[in-house]
Parts: C-alpha cells; structure tokens; sequence
C-alpha cells in the first residue's frame, strides 16, 4: 500500500509530514468555528448603543450581552470535560454548532432583555465547547510534530483574525438594525455544520483498545499550582479590562459624540489588527524574549493606557484621547498574549494539564465576567467615566504585580530533572 493510501486508511497525514485532502478540510471546518466564535464577541459589541437605545436598557443591563457569553463560556469550560468523555467530541462539537444556530435565531427574535441575554449565555456554552474540542480533534488527526504545529498555528491565527471581521461586519450589519447581528451567525454555523458532519473523524468505539482513559484532575488541586494561578490572574486581568475598554468607547463615540456604528467599528481596529497581524510570529517572539519578560511588558502596557485615561478622560478628539489607549491595549496582547497560554500550557505535571488549562481559559473569561458588570455599574452610577477607568487600572496593575512578583520557592530538582529555565524566561 502507497504511503497516501495508508494515510487515508489510518486517518493520519503522510509521513512526510504533508496533509492530505481529509486533513485540510478538516482544519479549514475548525478554522471556520474559530473566526465564528471570534465573530460573535465583536458583532454585538458594536451593536450595543443601539440594543440600549431601542430597549431602554442600563449600560449595566446592556452589558451583560457580553458578559454573558462570557459566563456561558467559563461554566461549560469548567463543566464540559465530562460530557465530552461520555458523548464522544465529535458528537458534543456537532450538537453545539447545532446549538450555536438555533441560539443565535432566537437572540435575534428576542424581545425583552432576559430572553436575549439567556441566549447569549447559551451560545457562550455551545462555543465553549466547540473550541476545546477542535483542540481535541487536531490533536487526534494531526500527529506530535511540525505538522500540529502548523495546524495549531492556523487555528489560532483564524481565532484572532475573527475579533477584527466581526468589526468590520458589525458596520454593514446595523445599516439594517441590530437584529442582523444576533441572526447573521447562524447561517455560519450551520455552513460550518454541513461539511462537519461529512469531514470530522468519528469517535473511538467505546471499549477499543485505544488510548486508555485520562485521568482528570481537580480544579482544586491544579489552583495548588502558584504559577498556574498567577498566569491566570495576568490573563484575566488582560481580558477583562481589554473588553471593558472597548465597551467604554463604544458607548462613548456613539452616544456622545454621534459616531455611526461603522465609525466605531473602524475606530477600534487598532486595538485587534495588532494581534491578528502578528499571531504567526509569536513563537518567534517568545524564542528571542522569553515568556516572562513578554508577559511582564503585556500587562505594563495596558496599564500604561489605563493611566492614560484617568489623566486625560475626556476621550476627545479620538487621535489624543482613544487612539494611544487602543493601541496600548493592543500592545498588551501582541506581547503577551502567546506568552501567557505558552506558560499556562507548560505548568504542574503532564496529567494536571488538562485541567489546568481549563481553569486558566475559564479564568480569562471569567475576567470579563467580573468587570465588564463593574463597569456598567459604575457609569449607571452616573458620575461619569473616571470611575470605570479607575477600575480598569486598578484590575491591570493586579495583573502586572501578578506578572512580575517572585514565583513561589520550590523544592529542589531531582538530579535528572530538566535544567531551570534561562535568566530570559523569568519575570
């Protein structure tokens, strides 16, 4: 048998290392979930002002159509591991994207605001569990080596290049009213649904003599880890704040100073386009600076802005007053972004990393969770934005004492253990 032939037999690419026809489909169907998740975060931001305006909601209420997501996202992260262990990946990544449709058609019928943040909540969960199973199924058709490596690459690319094509499409979109932006992903979904049925490797029969079963730890005892904790308070610092930002202009240019929502969507593009151009260069970076160094100059960046805010917090004109914070902002995420999933991913023993991971992304949701309501609670307050920006740079200087404090002593290394980390890798 030729070596394509056994590759299509066995469901793994040639050894060469090359993909075949079956494998990039299925990365392109992966792909497509991840711009879509991306999609949805930024489409709704941008039609907040008019959600509010039409329903006569709070910026606290408004808000929680991106907290929620949030929310859903964090829970089913935490919770999802068992059902994708009794129902199979392919199944549960099938049903969300089912899920993800039928979620996204009624949000755009909705007609008072609970209904409408339910389904937000809802599609969280469904994304939620899309995303760590397209891990999964790369993990599963793409052997250890440069050509994960690739495919690991591309799905990241297409996740950050997703938050800027929802802006751009949030712009068109609200020309026909801000319904069009709770329907427009169901079509997607269900685009990416079709060729998914036909192109995603079938579970494993139970009972096969395949990989024995992995044992998942507590999130109780991956928070023992010290470094895992503190990774994901820099990254929930970093999510949180970035979302609340973003929420604080959206409100602002619109509502105050009568920006159309295609504006706005053009106006926060230096905030996202940094990180969507630079996703590939990442492993370069982190080789050439160290984790810790990028992690630590990721959270001062930010700060920086948010610093920035409280001493200038009129906001106007946009090129002195929102532009150096979005691209501060922006900064924090091209530095640090990589940086801190890397070391995430490299905490505790092999067998604690499967949890480990969930607790750090649902900490990075959770993030969002926390202080997008904070913040639509304190401009409801009616005192005007110094508060909320306070806030923001009171959460990003946690986030940088987090990044540069002293890790936690540790017992001495065994005499075959790998070597310390380079003085480069330390914060």
């Amino acid at each position: 048998m030729s070596g394509g032939a056994t590759a299509r037999a066995t469901g793994t690419p040639p050894a060469h290392g090359g993909w075949d026809v079956r494998h990039r489909a299925v990365l392109l169907v992966l792909s497509a979930n991840m711009i879509l998740d991306a999609i949805e975060v930024s489409l709704v931001l941008v039609a907040l002002p008019d959600v509010r305006a039409e329903l006569g909601l709070s910026p606290l209420a408004v808000q929680w159509l991106m907290s929620g997501f949030a929310l859903g996202f964090a829970v089913a992260l935490l919770t999802g591991a068992r059902l994708v262990a009794r129902l199979g990946t392919r199944r549960v990544y099938l049903a969300a994207m089912l899920g993800f449709a039928v979620a996204s058609v009624a949000g755009g019928f909705a007609g008072d605001p609970v209904t409408l943040v339910a389904t937000r909540v809802v599609k969280g969960l469904c994304a939620a569990l899309t995303a760590p199973a397209g891990l999964a199924i790369i993990a599963d058709a793409f052997p250890e080596g440069p050509g994960r490596r690739r495919a690991v690459s591309v799905y990241a690319l297409c996740g950050a290049a997703g938050f800027t094509a929802g802006l751009l499409l949030s712009g068109a979109l609200l020309q026909a009213g801000w319904r069009w932006t709770l329907w427009f992903p169901a079509p997607l979904a269900l685009l990416v649904l079709v060729p998914a049925l036909r192109v995603l490797p079938r579970d494993r029969p139970r009972g096969a003599p395949a990989a024995p079963a992995v044992r998942v730890p507590s999130a109780a005892r991956a928070l023992r880890d010290g470094v895992l904790v503190r990774t994901a308070v820099g990254a929930a610092a970093l999510n949180g704040t970035y979302h609340s930002v973003l929420f604080l202009v959206t409100l602002h240019v619109q509502e105050r100073q009568g920006w159309p929502p295609w504006l706005n969507a053009l106006a926060l593009l230096p905030a996202c386009v940094p990180l969507a151009v630079t996703v590939p260069f990442a492993g370069r970076m982190t080789a050439r600076w160290g984790v810790g160094r990028l992690i630590a100059l990721g959270a001062a960046a930010p700060l920086a802005g948010y610093a920035l805010l409280l001493a200038r917090p009129r906001l106007a004109p946009y090129a002195t007053g929102v532009l150096p914070v979005l691209l501060l902002v922006g900064a924090g995420f091209v530095l640090s972004f990589a940086a801190l999933n890397m070391r995430a991913a490299a905490t505790g023993a092999a067998e604690d990393r499967p949890a480990a991971l969930r607790v750090y992304q649902a900490a990075v949701q959770l993030g969002a969770v926390v202080l997008l309501p904070a913040t639509g609670a304190l401009l409801s307050a009616g005192h005007g934005g110094r508060p909320a920006f306070a806030l923001l740079a009171v959460a990003a200087a946690v986030g940088l004492a987090a990044a540069v404090a002293p890790f936690p002593s540790r017992s001495a290394p065994s005499p075959s253990a790998s070597p310390s980390p380079s003085r480069k890798d330390r914060p």
